[in-house]
């Protein structure tokens, strides 16, 4: 019984300790680093092209919402777009409505006009109108262009393509149409 103590002893001291080195534990977290930090960015831009996304579709449906009332309702319909609290908002109401009394929607807060929109200004809203019949009421023609609050070259635009109240959305591209990258 002694020897079998005595085996059993000798066995635990031959045993190594279980867990990792200082050098490994290092090693695995310089590689965890460098990992995220290529990761991190590529991330980040997938992140702001989606909340890009979002916010296009959210204005397109926006616009293609005050042409069907028109439409429906027989009536001047419009839809405004509008910086407030540095937060790009949106409302549609009827034309002869007042904007400031409209009820406004958010867009992402992480989300911003950009330079290239070009919508008809009144009081500082942008706005679109369309007839009874769903048509432009006021040309010229407007485009709304968003682009990220953090920077990169993402651009989501909605183009309102003829008087007849025709739209489609673009993207951003590496060349100038007309000055605008957002096409």
């Amino acid at each position: 019984m002694d020897s079998y103590l005595l085996n059993n002893f000798k066995d635990k001291q031959n045993c190594s300790s279980n867990g990792f080195t200082l050098l490994e534990l290092l090693v695995s977290i310089v590689i965890i680093g460098i990992l995220a930090a290529i990761s991190v960015p590529s991330w980040l831009a997938f992140v702001d092209t989606q909340r890009l996304n979002t916010a296009q579709n959210e204005v397109y449906l926006a616009i293609r919402q005050a042409q069907s009332q028109a439409i429906k309702n027989k009536l001047t319909w419009q839809v405004s777009f509008r910086e407030q609290n540095d937060i790009v908002q949106w409302a549609v109401h009827l034309a002869t409505k007042n904007p400031v009394n409209a009820i406004w929607n958010n867009l992402d807060p992480n989300v911003r006009l950009d330079a290239e929109t070009t919508l008809q200004q009144s009081n500082g809203v942008g706005q679109i109108q369309f007839d009874d019949r769903g048509n432009i009421r006021k040309p010229p023609l407007g485009r709304i262009t968003l682009s990220s609050k953090s920077g990169g070259k993402a651009k989501r635009c909605v183009y309102i393509s003829t008087i007849l109240g025709a739209m489609r959305t673009g993207k951003e591209h590496d060349e100038p149409d007309k000055n605008k990258y957002c096409y």
